[in-house]
């Protein structure tokens, strides 16, 4: 999380002069799930010169058994320490990088989620612009163990929106998570208790794509990390829990061009330029295309339902937050779209990749949106919808999976072996869930018939 780029020689110097003992290479699978090789300080150079090889073919998504050997190239912009009180241990300090991952021969492994999302900031550069910032609104749930260690669904609190201690027992927890991501380089803007028991919200300020994509992953090992040390379980499963609200990860997304916000035209209607606009049509547009990436999970879809401040219509606005993207009020270098639909369980890599290849697709076509809607779109009328253009967001994952295979430019942005590799595991998730037979089913059916 360091401003400036170290080099290798003065990684090597941290290294020593903190006497580090170990270090992670660490990247994601095609899931999001994070992995790492951890080294002793014999490999520190090996490491930092890119020539770390692993089994390529045991990671989900990745290569085949006859093609297996991978390097692990790591960005030196990653590099940090983890604070004691996150990794401490008799047995010595850790310090991490986020490794790139590459053929033997050096060429860029195109199964590779970052460099999935590197792929498409090239691609906005080449357009003129300099990066897509992006600030998330991760949430996540705190539950108790149960005597054995495992995790449980029972809440540890009771707490609402905003509410404090006693209410909120998850504070301490959270506290203590917002301090070891600050001393890791996080600039945390918010923390507080959400609208479900058990569900909590720590806010972090916006960075470029690829940093707020390397800043998610470090921030969902953080507080599962910190949780563990409480005695408790957090999950970024997007509804654990039926009749209450979901976790959401909820994206601010503007871009700029020569240091300056390209969202922004202070002669533009409502101050929203036309980029803002094109790149908005695009999240619309490829809405249904991209859902399958940023809500994977067949839990993700239980998340999409009406009445939970999740959004499930396909719909933007200035303001209501029933609406899949909201435009923020705050104008000037803070415009922003905010777009509501994804889930903490996605890849954010591949999210992040798709949600900007579906905006510049906007670009490119420069189609403007439909009006936006000011009104409460659950409560809107089937001729309303149509009449406004709403459609609605796929209600399950194989729908999800449907559209994606439809989608083009979604297709094209994960690339071919990506896309397959992902399209094969999610068919099988949702073709194991098809035939299990659940408690719902149970308490339905089994005494009536």
């Amino acid at each position: 999380m360091l401003e400036t780029v170290m080099t290798k020689a003065d990684i090597l110097q941290v290294l020593r002069e903190q006497e580090v003992r170990f270090l992670r290479l660490q990247f994601t699978d095609i899931l999001g799930v994070n992995k790492n090789v951890e080294l002793p300080a014999s490999q520190f150079e090996k490491a930092l010169d890119g020539e770390v090889m692993f089994d390529g073919s045991t990671i989900e998504g990745f290569t085949r058994s006859e093609e297996a050997d991978m390097l692990l190239k790591p960005d030196y912009s990653t590099f940090l320490v983890f604070p004691e009180e996150l990794e401490s241990s008799h047995q010595g300090r850790v310090a991490r990088l986020i490794c790139d991952i590459a053929y033997p021969d050096g060429r860029p492994f195109e199964g590779d989620p970052r460099q999935i999302l590197k792929a498409q900031l090239e691609r906005l550069r080449k357009m003129g612009f300099d990066d897509l910032y992006a600030g998330p609104e991760p949430e996540f749930f705190l539950f108790t163990r149960t005597p054995e260690g495992d995790p449980s669904i029972i809440t540890h609190d009771r707490a609402g929106y905003f509410d404090l201690a006693p209410l909120d027992k998850g504070e301490e927890a959270r506290r203590e998570m917002v301090n070891v991501l600050v001393q890791m380089g996080f600039e945390i803007e918010a923390s507080h208790h959400e609208v479900a028991p058990g569900q909590h919200e720590i806010d972090f300020k916006y960075s470029g794509a690829l940093r707020t994509a390397d800043n998610i992953t470090t921030f969902k090992f953080v507080v599962k990390k910190v949780a563990l040390k409480y005695g408790l379980h957090a999950t970024f499963m997007p509804k654990p829990i039926a009749g209450i609200n979901g976790s959401g990860l909820h994206m601010h997304l503007s871009l700029f061009k020569n240091g300056e916000n390209a969202f922004y035209d202070p002669e533009g209607d409502n101050k929203l330029s036309k980029i803002a606009l094109y790149f908005i049509q695009g999240l619309l547009e490829h809405a249904e295309g991209m859902v399958a990436i940023t809500n994977p999970l067949v839990n993700s879809y239980k998340r999409l339902t009406p009445g939970y401040e999740a959004p499930t219509s396909i719909a933007w606005s200035d303001s209501n937050r029933s609406a899949m993207i909201r435009v923020p009020a705050r104008r000037g270098i803070g415009t922003r779209a905010e777009f509501r639909a994804p889930d903490p369980s996605c890849n954010p890599y591949l999210a992040l990749a798709v949600i900007l290849a579906a905006g510049l697709d906007g670009i490119e076509k420069k189609e403007l949106p439909p009006p936006p809607i000011e009104r409460n779109i659950y409560q809107l009328s089937v001729r309303d919808r149509r009449k406004h253009k709403v459609s609605e967001l796929p209600g399950t994952l194989r729908e999800a999976l449907e559209a994606l295979q439809k989608d083009e430019v979604i297709r094209g942005a994960l690339g071919d072996h990506l896309y397959k590799q992902f399209l094969r595991a999610k068919q099988i998730e949702w073709n194991s869930y098809r035939s299990a037979v659940h408690q719902w089913e149970l308490d339905q059916y089994l005494a009536e018939y």
